[in-house]
């Protein structure tokens, strides 16, 4: 989701209002034209990513998706192989006031997506995201590994809960979203800072062990095993993840589904990847984190075009580019 200098910063000084608005809204056909940059019919365009097994998909803040089923991907052709929304977000669930009470997650989109994997057997569904909260962040937040835990889980259930009401997903993995998206009310979303409540934007504590981050994380985890079907990943990026897990123990997930959003372009249509490197394969290529490469197995997405506060001016400010390996997700 990458909220700070991915989606809100292309928003400039436009604000809350603009977030509310942009919730579960999915541009018209007749505003297609205007907000987004086309392709120049002389460039040559792809046939959709590649090897076998890869898919270009979007992520949270509608795109446009042109014609009719099967569904082909914007801007770049071949099938339009997923879409991943924000099914919660511990501020907007706890009724916080500030820029993290929003949604970030297109219906048309879903529905796509849902209807070229149905129908089609094209690319991995519709999926879903959670926006984490850390431990400084917990209503209860008493300084302890177990209540740290206890929060993730209680996330976790929301998240299940959001998703079953949504009608379920189909791409079998739920993603904890953990960045630090440099808004309010919480800049970090508790990860390296304790409030005096979640909501006040108020920091008591600038530290948080790497144990309770990891407590915190390894309760979503948990609890998503143990009461659904569904596998568990993480949406984050070295930096990120070093920042709030360190690089010892408390960082490594081995066995864990990723998804980054590091390295990225602006240029989509001319420096689009091939497999996990842009620039056609050439590179630069995706970086994992917590002890994970692209090569390693548990390496499903990367979102290469959208973030970073590089405005890439899809959708009229940020649209988010994705690639998924399909053939790794068990």
């Amino acid at each position: 989701m990458k909220l700070s200098r991915r989606a809100l910063i292309g928003f400039g000084g436009m604000g809350m209002a603009l977030l509310s608005l942009i919730v579960l809204l999915v541009p018209s056909s007749a505003n297609a034209a205007t907000t987004a940059p086309a392709v120049k019919a002389a460039q040559a365009v792809p046939a959709g990513d590649g090897p076998p097994g890869f898919w270009w998909g979007t992520d949270s803040f509608p795109v446009t998706v042109p014609g009719s089923a099967p569904y082909s991907m914007p801007y770049l052709g071949g099938a339009y192989g997923g879409y991943i929304g924000m099914t919660g977000n511990w501020a907007y669930w706890l009724g916080c006031s500030g820029q993290e009470h929003f949604l970030a997650f297109s219906a048309t989109n879903n529905a796509q997506a849902h209807t070229n994997y149905v129908t089609y057997h094209r690319g991995v569904g519709s999926g879903a995201y959670w926006f984490m909260g850390g431990p400084g962040v917990d209503p209860h937040y008493n300084g302890t590994t177990s209540e740290a835990s206890a929060w993730g889980a209680r996330q976790a259930a929301r998240a299940l809960a959001d998703i079953a009401n949504g009608g379920g997903i189909d791409y079998k993995v739920v993603w904890m979203d953990v960045e630090l998206p440099g808004i309010t009310p919480a800049r970090d979303n508790g990860w390296n800072s304790v409030y005096t409540s979640p909501c006040s934007g108020v920091v008591k504590q600038s530290y948080v062990p790497t144990s309770l981050d990891r407590a915190n994380f390894n309760g979503f985890a948990s609890y998503i095993a143990a009461h659904s079907a569904y596998k568990i990943g993480v949406y984050s990026s070295a930096g990120v993840w070093a920042s709030i897990f360190g690089t010892g123990t408390d960082s490594l997930i081995p066995n864990t589904y990723e998804w980054t959003y590091e390295p990225e372009t602006t240029n989509y249509s001319g420096a689009y990847p091939y497999g996990w490197c842009l620039d056609h394969g050439a590179g630069p290529c995706a970086q994992f984190f917590g002890g994970q490469t692209s090569s390693s197995p548990n390496a499903l997405m990367w979102q290469w075009s959208g973030g970073g506060g590089v405005t890439n001016g899809i959708g009229g400010f940020n649209g988010d580019l994705d690639t998924i390996d399909s053939s790794r997700q068990g």
